[in-house]
């Protein structure tokens, strides 16, 4: 299986210059999260469309052209409002279906905001995902994946070469996992340079199954963060970028993300969404325990939530 190399994700960076934020890192002393060594924050979550899932819809359409039907997409939220902003911004149609079983008001807002056309679906996510399908058919319009195609890797993958410019080294990165295209990216990236680590909830865990069972599962995607890691399997090109280069797959219980958005919140008055809290989960529920002086970073995602939704 052919994956984007280094090389391809520094050409996806070049060709989407000036259309996506060159998000800010933050560095959080490990005190305030009681943690042995500081922390780095990629805040990923201030991108124009609160997620990383922009850089992919732009690489996507920029690499394919995009016929007069349009763009046609399958998400939860942030990949919808990506879709699009980068359509609209570009001059062209989008629709996005959306499963109706995991729809969030507050991304259905930030979809339509950005000019997408919605169209909520009955069933579960795979049902969603015929539909997308079966529109791009139908319509001519490009399909534009959420996770599993060159350009939505090589496009995610960017967020990576920015980390390690912004942070100069780095020792080991946490990245939330759904269908595996930020962390395809982010492993396509730093291959074996940078230890990379999949963190998920018990309720989305796509990449341990798959590497556990072989990529041939099927989720029904529940908890917390199904509406923003809710694919039914992994992609097939994200599944072999995680099986040569993902050093360790971390599942863990929605108790234990909501617990790591309050101390994210309390640490530095930052909130995102419950799939941006699952990464940093790993630290402070204990299940991943860095060195002294390792070089750590944990990518916030995204932000498109209410910002009260771990409080109660």
């Amino acid at each position: 299986m052919t994956y984007p190399t280094p090389d391809d994700i520094t050409a996806a960076a070049a060709l989407i210059k000036g259309r996506v934020r060159h998000t800010p890192i933050l560095q959080v002393e490990g005190a305030a999260l009681s943690l042995p060594c500081p922390v780095t924050f990629k805040l990923e979550h201030t991108q124009i469309t609160g997620s990383f899932k922009v850089r992919g819809a732009f690489n996507t359409m920029l690499s394919a052209g995009v016929p007069p039907a349009g763009v046609v997409a399958a998400s939860g939220g942030n990949h919808g409002a990506a879709v699009a902003y980068a359509a609209s911004t570009l001059g062209h149609r989008a629709v996005i279906f959306v499963p109706k079983a995991i729809a969030k008001e507050e991304k259905l807002r930030r979809m339509r905001m950005f000019g997408g056309e919605v169209i909520l679906t009955d069933g579960a996510v795979e049902a969603c995902m015929a539909a997308y399908a079966a529109h791009a058919e139908e319509s001519g319009a490009l399909s534009v994946h959420p996770y599993d195609t060159f350009p939505t890797l090589a496009g995610q993958g960017t967020v990576a070469a920015e980390i390690e410019a912004q942070m100069g080294g780095i020792d080991t990165i946490l990245v939330a996992t759904g269908g595996g295209g930020l962390i395809g990216g982010v492993a396509a990236w730093f291959r074996d340079r940078v230890r990379v680590i999949s963190v998920e909830t018990e309720g989305t865990n796509t990449l341990a199954r798959s590497l556990r069972e072989g990529p041939e599962i099927s989720v029904q995607a529940s908890g917390i963060a199904a509406s923003s890691l809710g694919g039914p399997r992994l992609g097939v090109m994200s599944y072999a970028v995680a099986r040569d280069h993902v050093d360790q797959a971390i599942v863990l219980s929605d108790a234990a993300v909501f617990d790591a958005a309050r101390q994210l919140w309390e640490a530095t008055r930052l909130t995102g969404e419950p799939g941006a809290a699952v990464a940093l989960a790993a630290l402070t529920s204990g299940a991943y325990v860095p060195e002294p002086g390792e070089r750590v970073c944990v990518l916030i995602c995204g932000g498109n939530a209410e910002p009260d939704w771990f409080i109660g």
